[in-house]
């Protein structure tokens, strides 16, 4: 029963485990023990190719190798040591010595772990998990979903559709333009995160690099800078025995921005639903209610935003605390990094059902075209704006008396429009205007998002 998803306590690994199954690749405690001992693999490769510190000049065959054959049998044996050490990083570091036995590197050995702090490989292996998992499994799902909506956006670009401030009838709009509003802030949060380049410390003990300068002689601050940077992260030379987690904070800020604009957009669709401008496609075998047959309920929607909720509140704790680290090194970080995989897996399930959900809907074009028929006085906008243009001083006074609260019909509006002293070309675009031909320049406006 070990991996029955049946008895997993989160939902994460249980009930959504088809969702999130590639995120456990980045983050759980198998893999960040080999991304730790990634870490030390190139350390010691590094090290290893400095003719300053060593004179080794042979290939790293074998300690690629360790990296390439670790699996789960070979994590259990480094947990095996861990019980004896007590200490997961040097658990790590005894494994990869225990490993180097009998190969032509055992002489080495000693430079294994060498002049690092444990932190030096913690970070680096976070940065790393961070990395692949955005860059495999994170962004091509956003991806997905801000493609699948430009899509639609720009194929219903010029579909009218009544919008609602504050709840009531408006200015008409389109659906295409509508949801174009959502891709074209989806695009700029992605651009921001593309753009975050974490940064790496690797400098020792309480950041000095005080045992390195007294083992040799090199520059040491650009070695290591050049190091940081191999593992395609920016060198942060500053810090206390921690790295400062701003950056990390900075990018959880932006999956957070991201997070918002979706719940967002989930809320709108979720209304659109319940107004019935968009339906959702049924499958036979589905039941929408227990006891309501006729019901098909928004529940990818509403799953989205309670993960949203759930991913959002884990960087709220992330947040609040990773920038805070008493003196030279407390242990409140390391407890907070381990929920980082948890946090993405929120996120990921949150971005699945939202595109799963929006794959179900389409727009019901006789809803659309009835609710703009029946709410014609959403024209008296442009009416007192055309009153406006012909020198009347109260016309929004005028179209106030005339709409505000009162059940308009298009007769009567017309009737409304012919009394009115405006020149002829203009009272003729007014007869001639209905709210489904109100939509302005919402289908060229779509065009920013591609």
């Amino acid at each position: 029963m070990e991996n029955n998803i049946l008895i997993n306590i989160s939902p994460i690994d249980g009930r959504y485990r088809n969702i999130t199954d590639k995120i456990s690749e980045y983050f759980s405690e198998y893999a960040y023990i080999k991304h730790r001992i990634i870490v030390e693999i190139e350390w010691l490769k590094y090290i290893l190719k400095t003719r300053d510190i060593t004179k080794y000049s042979g290939d790293f065959k074998v300690l690629e190798e360790i990296v390439g054959s670790f699996n789960l049998e070979e994590c259990k044996r480094v947990k095996e040591i861990e019980k004896v050490t007590n200490h997961d990083v040097k658990a790590i570091e005894y494994y990869i010595r225990e490993k180097l036995e009998g190969t032509d590197l055992k002489i080495y050995t000693h430079f294994v772990h060498f002049a690092c702090t444990s932190e030096d490989i913690n970070n680096l292996a976070y940065n790393l998990m961070i990395n692949g998992c955005m860059k495999n499994v994170i962004i091509p799902s956003i991806e997905e979903l801000i493609n699948n909506i430009k899509e639609s956006a720009n194929r219903l670009k010029s579909v009218a559709m009544l919008s609602h401030t504050h709840g009531q009838p408006a200015t008409p709009t389109t659906v295409g333009k509508e949801l174009a509003v959502y891709v074209y802030r989806w695009q700029y949060i992605i651009e921001k995160i593309k753009m975050i380049k974490l940064k790496g410390k690797f400098n020792g003990a309480v950041g000095n690099l005080s045992a390195h300068c007294v083992a040799y002689d090199i520059d040491w601050i650009n070695y290591i800078r050049k190091f940081v940077e191999s593992l395609n992260m920016e060198y942060n030379p500053l810090v206390t025995q921690i790295e400062s987690h701003d950056v990390i904070c900075e990018l959880f800020n932006y999956i957070k921005l991201f997070n918002n604009i979706t719940l967002d957009f989930n809320s709108d669709m979720w209304m659109y639903i319940s107004k019935g401008y968009f339906k959702q496609k049924t499958i036979s075998t589905e039941t929408g209610s227990s006891v309501m047959p006729h019901k098909v309920n928004p529940i990818n929607h509403e799953n989205s935003m309670a993960n949203i909720h759930m991913s959002n509140s884990i960087i709220d704790n992330f947040t609040n605390n990773l920038q805070i680290s008493r003196m030279q090194r407390d242990l409140s970080d390391s407890s907070n990094l381990r929920n980082i995989g948890v946090m993405f897996g929120h996120f990921l399930i949150s971005l699945r059902q939202t595109i799963i959900a929006f794959s179900k809907m389409e727009v019901n074009q006789d809803i659309l075209n009835k609710e703009l028929d029946k709410n014609p006085e959403v024209l008296a906008e442009v009416i007192q704006t055309i009153l406006r243009k012909n020198g009347y001083n109260n016309a929004y006074e005028l179209l106030k008396e005339f709409t505000r609260g009162k059940d308009i019909s298009n007769e009567s509006l017309k009737e409304f429009i012919s009394s009115l002293d405006v020149n002829v070309e203009d009272k003729n675009k007014l007869l001639e205007l209905t709210p489904q031909k109100y939509i302005g320049v919402s289908a060229d406006l779509v065009d920013f998002i591609n």
